[in-house]
């Protein structure tokens, strides 16, 4: 019976998470007034949605302009966000920077490869004090080739 269950739903891993306390508690608070039936449930929808987010951002090729938003502890990691984004000045155009107590809320614009972006994205996503990181990608199209 239990093989046939795993093959019809798939092989299903216990695991474990470190969240913190007040994230849980929002977390919780979420998926209980959606009405989900549970707190497994919910995570599992939460990985689909990552998953998607993820795989959409892979899928951006070629030149590209993109705006990622971002927050983050400012007292924790500011230093370490000045090193990258210097790194990242070939695709950096501008940035914008608002102060809300120890927090800061930040947009970069990008122009260059999706390719660099993400790489941007990603090295952003690394830090612990960033809370999260929103990208907004425009592709350009290429220019209309005209018949006369």
């Amino acid at each position: 019976m239990m093989l046939l269950r795993d093959a019809v739903y798939g092989l299903r891993m216990r695991t474990s998470l470190n969240i913190p306390q007040e994230v849980l508690e929002s977390f919780d608070t979420t998926w209980q007034e959606e009405g989900l039936e549970s707190r497994s449930r919910a995570v599992r929808e939460a990985i689909h949605e990552y998953i998607e987010r993820h795989t959409e951002l892979e899928g951006v090729e070629g030149p590209a302009v993109a705006a990622l938003a971002f927050d983050y502890e400012h007292t924790l990691v500011i230093g370490q966000l000045h090193t990258v984004q210097h790194e990242f000045e070939d695709i950096i155009s501008t940035t914008q920077h608002m102060h809300q107590g120890e927090w800061c809320l930040e947009t970069i614009f990008c122009q260059g490869s999706a390719a660099r972006i993400r790489e941007l994205v990603y090295r952003l996503r690394d830090f612990d004090a960033v809370g999260r990181v929103n990208v907004m990608f425009l592709q350009p199209e290429s220019p209309a080739t005209s018949e006369d």
